[in-house]
Formats: C-alpha cells, structure tokens, sequence
C-alpha cells in the first residue's frame, strides 16, 4: 500500500526575511523529499509542504532547530490541509498585504565566508567593499519598505550582472535572494576626495586612503549607516587635531582594530568581551586598556578603557589591514550633532573637520550609530559576567524587546539626552536606534523622519504619546503638537519601568524596589530628582527615599563646572571652613562670595536629589575633573581612579551616611559622608583610596536603604536604573551587596540604564494608565 499523502500550511513570524529563510526553507523540502511552495509576503513567511506524514512532522520539526543562524522565529503555525498534488518545491514571488508587518533584521557584520572571498586574490569579488550574502550585509539602513525584496532597497538601482543574478536565482546559493548582492562588475563603487571636494579616480581609494591615515590625515568615511571621522590611533598629534576640529576636547573616541588577535596586544578581553566582540553585530565594548598599549592616550584622557570595535564591512577589513594600525572610528559630526548619512550632506557638514573623504554610492535610507556595550563582574566567577548596552543602535535595533504581556500601540518619545523612541505593537516594543541629544534642529529632524520611518515600516498608528515630565523638552513639545492625548511620565518611573520590561517582568508580579540613580529628572514636586527609591510597578509608583536636596548654583551651568556644586554642597551642608580652603584651587576672585549669595537668595538655584551631581562634586573636591566637557565626565574619571581595584569588590570601608525618616520618606543626609572624605583628603590619603571608599559608600547607601524599605514593605526585588548604574565599581558592588543581603535584583541586559532606554519605559506606563482611564 502507497502511504497517505497529507498537506500542511505553515506561517512563519519573526526575523524571517534576508536572513536566508526561503533557501532554507526549500532545501529542507528536498531533503524531506516533500512537494509546495514558500514565500514571503508582508506579515512574514507562508509555506504549503504535502508529503508522507512521519516527513512532514520532521519537516515542521526541522524548520525551528536547524533554521538560519540570523533567523529569529517569533511563532510559527501549522495546519492540516488538504493535498495540492504538488509535484515540486518552489520559492514563489513576495507578496504585499496591506496593514501587515514583519520584523526586520538589523544590519549584520561581514560573515566569515563573505570575509574568505575579500581576502582571495583569485575570487572575483577580491577587496570588493561591498561583498555580502544571505548571512551579512545591510537590512535595516537600505530596506525602504516590506516585504524586504531589491526594488524596496537603496539596492534597486543597481540592476545585477549575470553572475549575480545566477547566484541570486539559485536556491541551492548562499546569495539566493541577497537583496544587496553585487560585485565590482555591477555594484556600488568607492571613490576618494580631497576636502574640499572633486573627484579624484584612482585605482584603489581603499589602499590611497589607508596611506593618507599612515601619515597622519583625517578622513570622512562613509559606513554602513553613515559617516566615521577617522585617523591613526597611534598618532597623538593626528588625534589631537580630529578632536580641535570635532571640537570633543576630552570625550573617548571609539577605535577600531583589524582583529581579536591585535585587539588583544592592545587591551585585556575576558570571555564575555570576545563574544560580543565577534558577534553578529560587532559592537563597540570598552575593555580594560593594557599600559604597553601604543594607543594614544589622547584617544581616551584620563580613563582606564578604550571603546574598541572589530571591522564590520568589507571596507573596514581592507582599509584596516592596509592601514596595518588601530584607527580612530568616530562618529561623522560635530559633537552633539547626528551623524551625516549621505555624500552631499557629508561634503557641507563635514568638510571641514577631514582632509579627505571616501565616499561610495550606495545610499543609506536610515542613519544608524554604533552599538556601545560593556561588561562588569559581580563576583569572582566566569558566570557573573553581566553584558550591557550603552547605548542601543547599530546591530540591534529595530529588533524589539519581546514584551510579557499585550500592549496598545503606544509612542514613547523618550528623553532630551541619548533620545530614543519607542513604539509598541501587540507583545513587541520598537526600541529605536540612537538618536542623540535633543539639543538642535538637526538631530529634531533626525528623530522625526526616524520615527516617521518605523511607523511606516512596521504599520503603526499609536493611540497614545508618551512624553517626559519636562515641559520644555523638545521631544515634550512633539508628543503635544502630535497627539491630542499626550501623557506626560516621570522620568524616573521611567527608567524602573524599563527595567522591568527589560527584564520580562509580568504586569501581575507586583512591585518592586526601584532605584534610579541619574543625573537629571524633573520630579513630582518640582524639583531636580536623580537619588530616587520608588515602590513602583508598570502602572504606578511611591516616593520611597530619596538622597538629600542640595543647591545646584546655574542650573546646567554648574554641571558642565562641578566644582560649583561641591562649593555649593559644602556650603550648604555647613562645612565651611572645608569649603573655603578648597574654594582658592578652582574659583575665580569673588566667586565663593556671589555663590553663597546665589543660594541663600535662591537665585537660578534649583534643588537636586542627584545621585549624578553627588559624584560630579565628590570628583571636583578630589580635583579629579572641576570642569567638563561631556556628560558625566567627572564621574567616569573619579571611577578611573580605582584603579585595577577588582570592580566586583571596592572594599569593606565606608564614609558615614545618616537614613532619616521624614513623614514616611527616607531622607540620605551626606554631612558626615563629606565631613569624613575632606578628613581623609586632608590627612593626605591616596586619591583612589578615597574614590574607592566613596564608592563603597555609595552601594552601601542604596543597600542599607532597600533594606529599610523591604522591613516595611516585605518587597525583596530591587530594580536598577539610571545612567549612574553605568559606573561598573558602583554597578558590581550593588549588584553583590544585594544579592548577599537577600535580595532579587533586576538590571538592564537588552536597552541601556541610562536614558537610552528611558522610551521603553515611557511606553510600558502609558499603556497601563491607558487602560485604567
């Protein structure tokens, strides 16, 4: 007797498109020995299958276990059907329907096999910048519209040869439907200018350029999702003169290194630093510098760590082993700008901060910024190694955060620095890539037509717009100039929330002890928040404790001089004396004076709770950073001096703190804690010593703290958010000392801590408090 033949349909969601889905897809058929059909259409991936039905539970088996390593298969559903008589497997042609989505994949590293053939003087795609496949290449910053075929990609005008297009035809073909697919005969091309600009041909910009960075030229180079500056890292005079240009006196640059070997020679990589290193996405991750490094210590002043990255185009592998040294990879702008995206605007905005550019002509549709991660140890074990992004872009998004729970669809804006934006759909959050600092017309325009594209892209209509607390925010002024229901979400709430739909948290666990320790967040009350511990969940949240208001004398204007607020800190807290001996290192004749004047009167004074502004003074009255030029630049370098103290473990030693409860509210009083670190400073104790002493005190605050709000709540989770949890010492030596005192503790693993990932949690309570309106 012949066996039954049944038939079957299945759909596929999820990262299922570009990654080499539909080839797998059909091989799987033949090995099966199974008849149908698969295609792509807007909402993901549709296949009919017939065959014998112990082959067709293997099939639907296979499809998940043995799928493409880029492939994410969010659901896939499958039912009984009845045969077609189909007689052969085939990959039929996309389909578009209307309001369905899918998810899209993010731009991937070069894969290894991509990297043989660049590397191959006998294959013809040798030193072709633009080599990629099914496995790697661009997505998300060429992709126009779904489903992801050539003529809806940046692609399209660059029809593909008949080599090309055979590998592109050919199921059985590792570049069979590579929307990108190109060789030098048909593909996208490189070109080197002079700034300013006109063109100059040459046999290989790629070799010319890398011998202009040898000897000590600036290049604007044109990426993956828009331009780097570059120059040789080794060149302190070179890097010197990116940074006048760039005007970034003392931010770290980024650096890029031609392999894990050299990567090695120049900084410490421990087991979770080489996988994120050498990952599908490649990011940036800040390693432990080595002293023998021959880096320029200009690249990164007065830290301990480099931001180093693997190449992760075609073009980076070969001008990095021409140039044969590390190179400065910064971000294509002016400091506080976005990055420029394509070669006109390149050529107005960055003219004049490179000697040349190296433009190719494959048009970016999306501008796109490296991914920042790093790594702490909280304890002496491999297995304690906690990966964290710091900033969320190149590699990641748009892959969403998969959510525990249903949602609305809901537009978070997020936050004035480090913006994102957030939007949700059913049980995904649409974290975007990095904006930037909300802080001018260039990076508004960035983040609209970023936020016009996803919602075109992924089919959003969202009922609600979350917004900061902050009136004068400019992403406060979008949300209510674009929504007649605005919802404005304190930031600190924020922040707890996020971390808990970072973390999968389910809507019905209950609260938790959050701590969101920033630099700045408008509070309830008006005041400047930032020392903050909330009972909070995705809905709601209480006050619980707080650190003490103190004055912060011009606003912004004593963040960027932090000896201000430590003047203005002693000053307050009635150390006087202290205050005015420390006072002649760094302010100017009468300053003192009018500072004291300005807070008694209350004049452009407000009050913070800060945890951000409490290291920035602690930095200042060390005199490790009184003045700065990026954002928590004080607080980075008092950190620096630790020192190769273990970050899992600062010490046991402790400044005092006073917990004073204040009508159900705990108050954190600092006068002994500054009374005691200016008696060691006095007695001439070392500089580390006294940073790895405040930040024992530190974690120890927020220790003993929780400890007092879970006597009187019985909570026991603590969530951890807020730019400050970036400091791996404080990070590392909280995490330990709750997690010994009992404690479940939540940190950020997929969207940053700090305000990078504030629009997650700006979407989670918008949801919920629409549902209860």
């Amino acid at each position: 007797m012949t066996e039954q033949i049944l038939g079957r349909k299945i759909t596929v969601t999820g990262v299922v498109q570009g990654v080499g889905f539909r080839p797998f897809v059909y091989r799987l058929a033949h090995d099966h020995n199974l008849t149908g059909w698969v295609l792509n259409h807007s909402g993901g991936v549709d296949i009919e299958v017939e065959g014998r039905p112990a082959a067709l539970d293997a099939f639907l088996r296979d499809l998940t276990v043995q799928a493409p390593p880029l492939a994410r298969i969010e659901s896939l559903t499958a039912e009984d059907a009845p045969p077609n008589g189909h007689t052969a497997f085939e990959i039929r042609q996309s389909v578009a329907q209307k309001g369905r989505y899918q998810l899209i994949s993010p731009d991937i590293a070069t894969c290894p096999d991509c990297l043989r053939e660049l590397l191959d003087p006998n294959d013809r795609r040798y030193r072709y910048p633009f080599t990629n496949c099914t496995n790697c290449g661009p997505r998300f910053t060429i992709i126009t519209d779904i489903p992801y075929d050539r003529p809806q990609t940046t692609m399209r005008v660059f029809p593909m040869c008949p080599d090309c297009q055979a590998e592109y035809d050919d199921p059985l073909n590792r570049r069979f439907h590579a929307q990108p697919n190109a060789c030098p005969v048909c593909g996208p091309r490189v070109w080197l200018e002079p700034a300013p600009s006109s063109v100059q041909p040459l046999a290989d910009p790629i070799a010319r350029a890398a011998r202009l960075l040898q000897s000590g030229a600036i290049l604007a180079i044109k990426g993956l999702g828009g331009f780097h500056l570059a120059c040789d890292a080794t060149d302190a005079e070179a890097v010197a003169r990116l940074r006048a240009r760039k005007q970034r006196p003392s931010k770290p640059l980024a650096v890029m290194m031609s392999t894990l070997e050299k990567i090695r020679r120049h900084c410490e990589v421990n087991v979770e630093e080489e996988k994120l290193l050498t990952s599908h996405q490649c990011p940036i991750v800040l390693l432990r510098r080595k002293a023998e490094s021959a880096v320029a210590r200009e690249v990164a002043p007065g830290n301990n760590y480099l931001g180093v990255m693997l190449p992760y185009t075609p073009l980076h592998h070969i001008l990095l082993r021409d140039a044969g040294r590390p190179l400065v990879m910064t971000s294509g702008n002016l400091s506080e700008e976005p990055i420029a995206q394509d070669n006109d605007e390149a050529r107005r905005r960055l003219d004049h901060l490179c000697d040349y550019f190296l433009l190719h002509d494959r048009d970016i549709y999306a501008r796109y910024d490296d991914s920042v991660w790093m790594v702490t140890q909280t304890g002496k074990s491999a297995n304690q190694q906690i990966a964290q992004p710091l900033r969320r872009s190149r590699g990641y998004a748009p892959y969403p955060v998969k959510l525990p729970f249903e949602t609305r669809q809901v537009l978070a804006v997020g936050a004035e620095l480090k913006n994102t934006f957030c939007f949700t759909k059913e049980n995904y959050a649409f974290l975007s890539q990095h904006i930037g600092d909300m802080e001018n017309l260039e990076t508004l325009e960035h983040f609209e037509s970023s936020v016009a594209l996803y919602r075109h892209l992924f089919r959003l209509e969202p009922e609600i717009i979350a917004h900061d607390l902050h009136p004068d925010y400019l992403t406060t002024k979008y949300a209510r100039r674009n929504s007649e229901f605005a919802i404005p979400i304190q930031h600190h709430h924020a922040h707890i929330a996020s971390c808990l739909a970072d973390n999968g948290w389910p809507p019905d666990a209950g609260p938790v002890i959050g701590v969101a320790w920033d630099g700045t967040g408008l509070g309830d009350d008006g005041h400047i928040w930032g020392g903050e511990f909330i009972i909070a969940d995705y809905a709601n949240y209480s006050r619980a404790a707080h650190l003490e208001y103190l004055p912060l004398p011009g606003g912004d204007a004593a963040t960027r001089n932090p000896y201000r607020i430590a003047l203005a800190y002693l000053y307050k807290l009635q150390i006087s004396k202290s205050a005015k001996a420390q006072a002649g290192k760094w302010a100017r004749e009468g300053e003192l004076e009018l500072l004291q004047q300005q807070i008694e009167r209350g004049i452009n004074t407000p009050l913070t709770s800060s945890a951000g502004r409490l290291f920035d003074a602690v930095s200042a009255l060390l005199g490790v950073c009184t003045r700065a030029t990026y954002e928590a630049q004080a607080a980075i370098e008092l950190e620096m001096q630790i020192s190769r103290l273990a970050d899992w473990q600062v010490g046991k030693q402790t400044y005092p703190f006073e917990l004073e409860e204040n009508d159900g509210l705990w108050i954190i009083r600092l006068r002994e804690t500054f009374a005691a670190l200016l008696d060691d400073l006095e007695a001439g104790v070392p500089l580390p010593q006294i940073s790895a002493r405040f930040h024992a005190t530190a974690a120890r605050i927020i220790i003993e703290t929780c400890k007092r709000i879970a006597e009187e709540t019985g909570l026991r989770v603590a969530a951890l958010s807020g730019g400050v949890f970036q400091n791996r010492v404080l990070l590392a030596a909280t995490v330990s000392g709750l997690r010994e005192s009992g404690f479940n503790v939540l940190i950020h693993r997929q969207v940053p801590a700090n305000d990078g990932g504030l629009s997650l949690g700006q979407a989670m309570i918008a949801n919920f408090v629409k549902r209860e309106a």
